[in-house]
């Protein structure tokens, strides 16, 4: 897996409708169309969360390749997934008698469906840090969190935190791939070996790309003190939040899709 594959926390550039969109409505947004796609109870109800996540990149003009290639990571995860369904399930409807197995309809089925789960999982959530500036995420996140302040939930520290975690992550991603580099051209080899031998080849990686870590946050931390930075306490924003006409038209897009989805899943 190359490091490049990781596209957490990377924002693909653009002027798109759903790059303006409101940060708060595609936080909220996101978050309907994770239920709507647990609401899915057979394959059918998928059928229109596909169509709308294609509609939604279409519009995003995000490419396909780079959407996609934040599935390579999870390569591993999905077909253990999909084997573990497809062979310890059992069903009434016998396919395939592999002698030490039997592959029924019901765990096929199963198994695609739980694999798609968690890959549209994935395809969503990237949508929305792709089309939307960490800063700006973090903004709409706090928004979000501000009623809890009654109870003294601290929403700004909160959502600066989960900031500064991913707008490192490239950053980290980029130092770990200096590092390697580096290390690779000394004669060190992470690829050969068993499981035990290339744990054991990370750790010149991890000390160096550790002690780095602890610089960058302690650079950070003094360049905030700098800057007298004290919290979200009377802070202003520079960009006031506002949901206009388009947050409307994407809200009624997504209750339509839930509403879909509901309905594709009783048909069946």
């Amino acid at each position: 897996m190359a490091l490049n594959d990781i596209t957490l926390g990377q924002y693909y550039p653009g002027d798109s409708a759903v790059h303006r969109l409101d940060p708060r409505v595609k936080i909220l947004l996101l978050i309907a169309l994770i239920v709507a796609i647990f609401l899915a109870g057979n394959l059918l109800a998928y059928v229109p969360v596909i169509l709308f996540l294609g509609l939604v990149s279409s519009l995003s003009k995000v490419p396909v390749k780079m959407m996609l290639k934040g599935l390579k990571p999870l390569r591993f995860i999905l077909i253990l997934t999909f084997l573990l369904n497809l062979f310890f399930l059992q069903g009434e409807t016998p396919l395939l008698n592999l002698g030490f197995a039997v592959i029924t309809k019901e765990a096929l089925i199963t198994a695609i469906h739980y694999s798609l789960r968690l890959v549209l999982l994935v395809l969503a959530s990237s949508l929305l840090t792709l089309t939307t500036p960490p800063i700006t995420l973090t903004d709409g996140l706090e928004r979000l969190l501000s009623p809890l302040r009654v109870i003294h939930f601290p929403a700004h520290e909160m959502a600066m935190m989960m900031s500064i975690a991913l707008r490192f992550i490239p950053t980290l991603l980029e130092e770990t791939d200096k590092i390697m580099k580096a290390q690779t051209a000394r004669g060190a080899d992470f690829e050969s070996g068993n499981l035990i031998a290339r744990a054991k080849a990370m750790v010149p990686l991890l000390v160096p790309l550790f002690v780095s870590s602890f610089r960058r946050a302690g650079d950070l931390a003094m360049a905030m003190e700098a800057r007298c930075y004290h919290g979200g306490e009377g802070r202003t924003r520079l960009r006031v939040l506002k949901c206009g006409k388009l947050d409307y038209i994407a809200c009624g897009c997504v209750a339509l899709l839930i509403a879909a989805v509901v309905l594709c899943g009783k048909v069946y």
